[in-house]
């Protein structure tokens, strides 16, 4: 018996089964806070330049001054209105702040760019801090995938909650900026740990029948997450309290020491077939099954799919992997750009931020659930129907005015929908693209390109301050080109999945599945090849 087949024994996705996705989607809200808080702990108020007879007064003289200003009247952010008027009327000579900056109190108490002045020639800086963060899933991805190989998903994703966090509440103490972005990079690195290896450790307790829905619970947790964070951020306006509030919470999780089981796939695949053993009895006992005295463990079978013959490089050895990759490649770029590109400039629409990061939480929650009902009929047309209400939504948003700031929410709701279904969309086509030889390979690596997107997102955002219809361009054209694009690669509904690289290279002449040539897909390895492409669809919640 395989391993697939013991599970099915024991009970697929029976009570053991669903306690264990309990604790998983736990951690999933925690995660969904420390991805989008920054919205508002890095939110830039308006503010207007400090004059010269305000430079000493005391911190609640200065709070309640801001809240006399009428900041949308005035627009001195960057130059010193004593000084201009010492010009006598010459205002285009452009006069540096000497004394700081006043900020508007009316929706946030402090952040960190009216702690630390990140604002006019230092206004960068944020955007820098937030790219580096991002940096941090891309290090961690690499750090903690591989090490969960060899220590397990258990120690791994432990680790990754105890580290997200201590270095999240020690973020609240940061004394400076600097010390605040390693800290967030750090946090950041676990961000990846949790994401990997609560996934993985649920799928490899999961019956393939069920993975796919699975796995869609834990994105809820995260919609859920996401939206709980715009009560609490409401409720809490001062950047280093809110940090405080999504972190500590971590520490209540100590108990998942004795709750979190190991993955008996893991260890029987490292020979600690005893602990196996243990585990799937346990499970059997919780689900109401009887371990199968007649279960040879040590004959179990584990498909390594031959990935360890080959490399990234034969991503791009042949004609056809090389064009499907490097189109897999910007599909995954401009999907991680545009998602976070919207997600992190939700405080530019002009609208109430916590109502509008409390909807565009509430989104995801049909934007994944609509990918089930239209993926079975076509991977292909699915993928450039969602990249393409992605792009268009940005782009109408180019001829609204400013002033109407509620059909510009409209519009970037309506992007974040389309954009979180092609991402979820996305995990599925690419897994049933690259053939079993290189389907982990070629998902890590268009994981990759991913993050490069997630790191170049605050980067666009910034350019909204010299051209506002730059970043929406961008965020615009990369989604429609994507469409075009991914009209180039082939459709999977109703096919076998590619095993070699000569499986992809003769795709044009292989028949697809059907009554007349079901035949031709009925092999020794057809019930593996099944339950690989159920399990594959799970891919699609994972973003």
């Amino acid at each position: 018996m395989n391993f697939d087949q013991i599970l099915s024994a024991i009970g697929g996705f029976g009570k053991y089964q669903k306690i264990l996705y309990v604790w998983i989607c736990l951690p999933q809200v925690l995660l969904a806070f420390h991805m989008m808080v920054s919205v508002f702990t890095g939110a830039t108020p308006p503010h207007q330049c400090r004059e010269r007879s305000t430079w000493n007064r005391t911190r609640s003289s200065m709070m309640a001054e801001s809240m006399a200003l009428n900041f949308s009247l005035v627009n001195t952010s960057c130059f010193s209105v004593d000084e201009l008027l010492l010009l006598q009327g010459n205002r285009t000579q452009r006069v540096p702040c000497s004394h700081g900056w006043i900020y508007s109190q009316e929706t946030f108490e402090s952040t960190t760019v009216t702690e630390w002045d990140l604002v006019c020639n230092k206004a960068g800086l944020n955007s820098l801090g937030s790219s580096i963060y991002m940096l941090g899933l891309l290090v961690g991805s690499l750090i903690f995938g591989s090490m969960a190989d060899r220590y397990g998903r258990r120690f791994v994703l432990l680790l990754s909650i105890a580290l997200q966090t201590i270095f999240g509440v020690t973020v609240a103490f940061a004394p400076n900026f600097t010390v605040y972005v390693i800290l967030r990079f750090i946090v950041g690195t676990t961000i990846s740990g949790i994401i990997i290896n609560a996934f993985v450790l649920g799928t490899e307790w999961t019956c393939t029948k069920r993975r796919m829905l699975a796995g869609i619970t834990t994105d809820y947790a995260f919609g859920l997450g996401y939206m709980l964070l715009a009560g609490i951020a409401y409720l809490i306006r001062d950047w280093r309290k809110l940090q405080l509030a999504i972190s500590a919470p971590g520490f209540l999780l100590f108990f998942y020491i004795w709750v979190l089981p190991q993955s008996a796939r893991w260890l029987l695949a490292n020979d600690r077939r005893e602990e196996a053993i243990a585990l799937l009895r346990k499970a059997a006992l919780v689900n109401g099954r009887v371990l199968p005295p007649t279960v040879q463990v040590e004959k179990c079978e584990f498909a390594t799919g031959g990935t360890q013959r080959h490399s990234a490089i034969d991503l791009v050895r042949t004609a056809q992997m090389r064009k499907r990759s490097f189109i897999l490649f910007y599909i995954w770029f401009v999907n991680v750009l545009v998602y976070y590109g919207l997600s992190l400039g939700v405080s530019r629409l002009g609208t109430n931020v916590y109502f509008t990061q409390f909807v565009f939480g509430l989104i995801e929650i049909p934007a994944r659930s609509v990918v089930l009902i239209f993926l079975p009929f076509s991977r292909r047309f699915s993928l450039c129907g969602f990249l393409a209400v992605g792009g268009l939504a940005c782009l109408l948003m180019l001829a609204i005015p400013a002033d109407h700031p509620k059909v510009l929410t409209g519009l970037a709701m309506a992007g974040k929908f389309g954009i979180t279904a092609s991402f979820a969309t996305i995990y599925v086509y690419t897994a049933e693209i690259f053939p079993t030889v290189l389907r982990q390979t070629g998902i890590g690596v268009t994981s990759m390109f991913a993050r490069v997107g997630g790191v170049l997102a605050p980067v666009i955002n910034m350019l909204q301050n010299h051209s506002p219809a730059t970043p929406l361009v961008i965020f615009g054209t990369c989604p429609l080109i994507g469409a075009a694009l991914a009209m180039a690669l082939p459709e999977t509904a109703g096919r076998s999945l590619p095993d070699t690289v000569e499986d992809v290279e003769n795709w044009d002449i292989r028949p697809p599945c059907s009554k007349e040539n079901q035949h031709k897909c009925e092999d020794k390895s057809q019930s593996s090849n099944t339950e690989e492409k159920q399990e594959l669809q799970s891919l699609a919640t994972q973003t």
